[in-house]
């Protein structure tokens, strides 16, 4: 190897100096707060703002959002959507470069990628799949309790190769399974619509379930929890299934939990899955001591009640965890009042009601809005982006997650973000929807929402730092503050 001559070394310095000046170019000093904004009429989507905020003092003519990480609450497991069948074969009708490309996008942290750190999916078909299956199917009459004739071929086409893609840009991200309908055979009415599980199968729907973690775990895909029925008090879409409190307790404490006990699986345990308007549901089951061993939490929708409500199932049984899973928006949708009101309730409400993450309802539709099962399929779900062929647009709920996935990663946990006192009274203050987090990397992150109808300027105080920030009306952002120490 030969010597570098004097002027060679020289042009190599300068070139190191000016990759690792590039290289920390995005990176904030201490002490700044970059951001990125939505206008609610759309004008500015997610979009990083030049500069950092600018630094001041509080005053008393402005509302003052304080910021305090030395109070903590819950850790966040991820934001997302779910990943439908439908959703799986608009991606694989892409061509191989638009869909990685696509996938790259929603599931990469860096750049101008969104981050999507968690998915749901169907255990079998959801009312979002080309067709209804389980993964038992069998000829009408017959059972199979010890489960010989399982299989998830079902999902070889579209759903695993899409998951294993997804997996090699973002080994880290986390999967929820939902079942929609147990197999028919195993159902009181014989139907993959309504009914409920008859109580001699729910030994072998407990092996269903472990046949399909392990099944999943075979080709490389670790389910991180499951929900043991996803809406069981609405028996109307196709398919679905009816499961009661008592039947779910049941079905746990004695079947599904000492069945993972048995073969040291690790994937949680998950309880209800539908609307905020029966917290009574998996308080009652959470009461049973024998139940509760099992479950890792409950999971909610927002289709009826309140999202405060759910800080009632947290102060019933605190040490349980808490999710957010599903919430869709409605065809052809309306940016302003869908992005409103999903940031308000969702990423602000459902984390400030101590949800672990929050999904939107579903990852991607077509023109068509297809597919979608007979006899109660979704015919106006809306997903966050609409594919045809590689074209893609982008619809309310990919901003919705936007706001919260590309900087509250995964360990991130929720910090306290409240008004200072006074401030109150200042004029529009109460319209300033907030929530605020520390990630892994000790960034603070506070999303705000002002959600009045005029422009309000305020004040964010962390500690000794104190930014002056400015939002119109209706507008959502989201800061990124790097402390001092």
């Amino acid at each position: 190897m030969s010597a570098r001559s004097p002027v060679s070394l020289i042009v190599f310095t300068v070139l190191l100096f000016s990759s690792f000046a590039c290289s920390q170019r995005d990176i904030p000093g201490k002490g700044s707060a970059e951001w990125w904004l939505t206008e609610k009429d759309g004008s500015v989507l997610f979009r990083k703002q030049n500069g950092s905020l600018e630094r001041t003092s509080p005053g008393d003519s402005l509302p003052v959002i304080e910021v305090d990480d030395s109070i903590r609450y819950q850790t966040i497991d991820g934001f997302g959507y779910t990943l439908t069948g439908g959703s799986a074969i608009h991606l694989m009708q892409m061509s191989n470069e638009g869909r990685h490309e696509l996938l790259e996008e929603l599931f990469a942290a860096d750049g101008e990628n969104i981050g999507v750190s968690y998915l749901r999916i169907s255990i079998g078909a959801s009312d979002l799949s080309d067709r209804v299956f389980s993964y038992d199917d069998l000829p009408e009459g017959e059972t199979d309790p010890a489960m010989t004739s399982f299989s998830i071929e079902p999902e070889r086409k579209e759903l695993i190769p899409v998951l294993k893609e997804i997996l090699a840009i973002n080994p880290d991200i986390k999967i929820m399974g939902s079942p929609w309908s147990a197999p028919v055979w195993m159902k009181d009415n014989n139907d993959s619509k309504g009914g409920s599980l008859k109580r001699e199968f729910f030994p072998a729907y407990a092996r269903y379930f472990v046949k399909y973690v392990k099944a999943m775990e075979q080709e490389g895909i670790r389910i991180d929890a499951v929900t043991i029925q996803n809406e069981p008090l609405h028996p109307g879409n196709n398919p679905s299934m009816f499961m009661p409190a008592e039947d779910q307790a049941e079905f746990l404490k004695n079947h599904l939990g000492p069945a993972f006990e048995a073969d040291d699986i690790s994937t949680r345990i998950i309880l209800y899955d539908h609307n905020a308007d029966r917290t009574d549901y998996p308080i009652s089951i959470l009461d049973d001591p024998k139940a509760a061993r099992y479950a890792d939490g409950s999971a909610f929708h927002l289709y009826a009640g309140k999202i405060s409500d759910l800080s009632l199932v947290h102060e019933a049984h605190p040490d349980k965890n808490l999710y957010f899973t599903e919430q869709w928006v409605g065809a052809p949708g309306n940016f302003p009042e869908n992005f409103s009101w999903h940031i308000r309730e969702l990423i602000i409400g459902a984390t400030r009601n101590w949800c672990r993450t929050v999904l939107e309802w579903n990852l991607s539709s077509n023109p068509q809005l297809t597919p979608y099962t007979d006899r109660g399929g979704c015919s106006r779900c809306l997903g966050a982006v609409t594919i045809d062929g590689d074209s893609v647009s982008r619809n309310p709920a990919y901003y919705v997650i936007a706001h919260a996935s590309k900087l509250v990663r995964p360990g991130s946990y929720r910090i306290l973000s409240e008004l200072a006192e006074g401030s109150a009274d200042a004029a529009g203050a109460r319209r300033l929807n907030h929530v605020a987090f520390r990630t892994p990397d000790g960034m603070i992150v506070l999303i705000v929402q002002n959600d009045s109808g005029k422009g309000q300027s305020f004040v964010i105080s962390h500690r000794e730092l104190n930014f002056r920030a400015s939002l119109n009306a209706g507008a959502v952002a989201t800061y990124r503050i790097r402390p001092l120490h």
